[in-house]
């Protein structure tokens, strides 16, 4: 194994010793400081390389295959950040927080602080970070410009718990979505598979060979040419939403990757106004509503006006 490095990214040259080897195992074999998710999740974004063309993580290899693996940049530990959260609930196990727009749920390259995470630290010091380093207590995420609600595990048998319930498909999650075009039929499933593009490596798209992904929608209102939704995602594919919606011919309002832009709003009309779980705790059934925040309701407000 050769490797170069620079202050951005650390590449490795890899030889394959063993043939008939998946992928994402070897890699596993001779990183072992890497989670193999973390490995799948290189490989899916392009940063493996196998013999210069991009792969997958279930590829076989040969024992003369060259693995190349350009690793980005990883920021240190999060570090606590007194930054004001909206906590809703709290007990021992959990914390479920209403987090506005604009807020990076957990550190990354190009975000490296100022996140959910770094406020969660300093607000319980005491949170278990055993799991991930980088993300302690996170079991899901929204977007960056998605507000609402998202459930924080403060131990590792919480999130442990919480995992599960999210893994099961037994986690109640509601979104209130605003989407161009009003939309026919009112209720309605859309299931179509979703990964990496494979044109434009930033941004998600519906590929054959994707990961299954199924979301429900009903219609709360109509206004005009636009229409609330609200949505129920059964399956937590990145950008889920954004892509079935646009996929169906009724983009997000204010979004400007997969939906349309909006004169008047600055993100995209996404809310998790729903989350319901069972507390680590007791195992009982719980349920959190988050209000539309000023911004979105405003949007209503203004078409509403111009009906």
């Amino acid at each position: 194994m050769n490797a170069t490095s620079s202050p951005k990214t650390k590449r490795l040259q890899l030889k394959s010793p063993v043939p008939n080897i998946r992928l994402d195992k070897h890699l596993t074999q001779v990183l072992p400081q890497f989670s193999r998710a973390y490995l799948q999740r290189l490989i899916e974004q392009g940063y493996v390389l196998v013999n210069s063309q991009k792969a997958k993580a279930s590829q076989k290899l040969s024992d003369n295959d060259t693995i190349t693996v350009e690793l980005p940049p990883i920021p240190g530990h999060p570090l606590a950040e007194s930054i004001p959260l909206a906590v809703i609930y709290e007990d021992e196990d959990v914390l479920v927080i209403d987090k506005p727009a604009g807020f990076t749920v957990h550190p990354a390259p190009g975000h490296p602080s100022h996140t959910l995470v770094n406020a969660v630290l300093a607000y319980c010091p005491s949170l278990t970070t055993s799991n991930d380093l980088m993300r302690p207590g996170i079991v899901h995420r929204l977007d960056k410009d998605t507000s609402g609600l998202i459930v924080v595990a403060k131990n590792d048998l919480a999130r442990e718990y919480l995992t599960a319930q999210f893994k099961s498909r037994t986690v109640t999650k509601g979104y209130l979505v605003l989407v161009k075009g009003r939309l026919s039929p009112e209720q309605g499933i859309i299931e179509a598979p979703i990964a990496r593009d494979p044109h434009n490596r930033q941004r998600m798209a519906i590929v054959e060979a994707g990961k299954e992904a199924t979301t429900k929608y009903q219609v709360r209102r109509y206004l005009n040419t636009y229409t609330l939704v609200e949505v129920t995602p059964l399956t937590g594919r990145t950008h889920q939403i954004r892509i079935h919606m646009s996929a169906i011919g009724y983009p997000v309002v204010g979004d400007p990757i997969y939906g349309i832009r909006s004169a008047h709003l600055s993100r995209q009309f996404i809310h998790a106004y729903r989350l319901g779980f069972r507390l680590p705790s007791t195992g009982q059934y719980r349920e959190f509503i988050s209000p539309l925040p000023a911004d979105l309701e405003q949007v209503l407000e203004h078409l509403a006006r111009n009906a």
